[in-house]
């Protein structure tokens, strides 16, 4: 398997985390253990799992933990909708983190499928 530092999804992910952490700074000491946590969560373990994924023997198993991955970019694309319905987010920065984790889940679908498509040949 590559590294995963090499693979632009990871990167992005990466860059996603740091926008999480950053945007949810501001949210309220009472969610530190909700909504604050549980975003947090969801975005590094998008990254998380690619990396474990890299790190596996097979393409199967690398399959696998970009499907995880891809579950959890979708957990995080429903907390950032419940940080702006409860109006944590503002709409620009809800837009923002949502358009990077919508293009994160097609990076990740696409992926998968490479890899799929690698283990059928």
């Amino acid at each position: 398997m590559e590294d995963f530092k090499d693979l632009r999804v990871w990167a992005k992910a990466h860059e996603l985390t740091l926008n999480v952490y950053q945007k949810t700074r501001c949210f309220p000491k009472e969610e530190m253990y909700g909504l604050t946590s549980q975003m947090r969560r969801s975005a590094a373990s998008v990254g998380a799992n690619i990396a474990e994924g890299c790190g596996r023997r097979s393409d199967g198993e690398m399959r696998r933990f970009l499907q995880i991955a891809r579950g959890s970019a979708n957990e995080l694309e429903y907390h950032l909708l419940l940080a702006k319905d409860l109006q944590l987010l503002d709409l620009v920065d809800f837009a923002d983190l949502e358009a990077k984790v919508l293009e994160i889940q097609r990076m990740l679908a696409s992926s998968a499928a490479t890899v799929k498509g690698a283990v059928a040949s």
